[in-house]
Formats: C-alpha cells, structure tokens, sequence
C-alpha cells in the first residue's frame, strides 16, 4: 500500500502505524502528486491512503489518474472535512468505488486496521463518525429499513465483519445475516450484483444526509 499526504506529522504517523501491521506492506509515503507519481507506477500498489487537499494538486484527480492507470487500485480517501458527496460523485467516474476517512477517525490505530482491511476485501468502508450521523432522506428506499436493519448497514459501512457487528449489538451472527438478507431485499440488491455489501453500502451513501 501507498499513502498520499502533505502534512509531515500526520503522513508520518499513518506510516507507522501501516508499517506495524503484519499484514500490511508499505510501499513509501509521498508528499504530493508528483512524488507520488514516481513513487508508485501502475501495479506498484494495491491501496492507496490519498490526501483529497495536496500542495501541488489534488488529490482526487490523482486518484482517478491512478485507479485509471491500475483499475485494482483500492482507493481511500483523507480528509479534515466531509466529503461524502464527493465520494458519490466520484463513483461513476471511476472502475471501482472510493472509500473514505475522517483525518480525525484515521489516526487510530482500530479505525485505521480495520478499514483498510476491509477496503482491501473489496467493500467500501465510510468514516465512523459520518456513518453514524447519517439518516435517511425522505422516500429512499434507505428509509424504508427498520432501526435495527440501519443498525447493522451502519457497521457494515464502517468495515465492521458480520461476526463483530452480531457481538456489538448483542444479537446472534445468524440474526445480523438474516438482517443484512432483508437489507438486500427491501434495497433491491440481486445475486447478480458483484457485492451485495458493496451495493448496499453505496446507496446508504447515495441516499443519507449527515445531521
């Protein structure tokens, strides 16, 4: 994995905490567009950690540079502000969706690990605080999910496993997968989507707003 960040404090701290994960190989951290340019040709890396805000560019344009480049290419933005609309917009843009990281959630180790391994998976992991925040607008079939029901897509955005999500909300793993079953159903996710946790964590994107 790779990591795109201008500020020295915060790129050195994320790389130490990458670095210390055994799973996790750390390619180098750029400070900037160009370094990382040169810092990671197409198939050098299968995740990137990419600051939206850079010095010299954006970051977004980066990203879409590079997943363009190597369509496997995991792509997880950092930022100090919301920009889960921008995740939208980028998503039909793009050959695999983004995920995304408050700079203030990404910095804790738990927070960190768990995210980019479930990034690394193939979902799409959202930031804690915003998931959390986050309510159904008016007449989306989002809305139309019990309580409960939002509960657990709530902590499958945030890259949480079924067997995690069962043990924080005190149910049983067969109640959390009977529940992710009607999410499916009242979303109207198919077999015929490639992930139906992928699919189902997109249109809570699409169709929440933060309060």
């Amino acid at each position: 994995m790779g990591i795109v960040e201008d500020e020295d404090l915060l790129r050195s701290m994320v790389a130490d905490l990458t670095a210390s994960h055994p799973g996790l190989v750390l390619v180098g951290a750029a400070s900037g567009a160009v370094e990382a340019k040169s810092m990671f040709p197409p198939g050098s890396i299968d995740l990137v950690l990419m600051d939206v805000a850079l010095g010299d560019g954006n970051g977004v344009a980066l990203g879409v540079s590079m997943q363009r480049a190597d369509p496997k290419l995991v792509v997880m933005l950092l930022s100090s502000h919301d920009v889960m609309d921008l995740v939208v917009s980028i998503g039909a843009n793009v050959p695999r969706p983004w995920s995304y990281l408050s700079k203030r959630s990404s910095v804790t180790r738990q927070v960190l690990f768990r995210s980019i391994e479930a990034a690394a998976r193939g979902e799409v992991i959202l930031d804690p605080e915003l998931a959390e925040r986050s309510t159904p607008r008016e007449g989306t079939a989002v809305s139309r999910l019990s309580s409960a029901q939002m509960q657990v897509l709530r902590l499958v955005a945030q890259g949480f496993s079924n067997a995690t999500a069962a043990e924080l909300l005190g149910l049983s793993r067969r109640s959390v997968e009977n529940h992710l079953q009607t999410i499916y159903r009242v979303l109207g996710i198919t077999s015929h989507d490639a992930s139906p946790r992928v699919a189902a964590v997109l249109q809570f994107l699409q169709q929440t707003a933060r309060k």
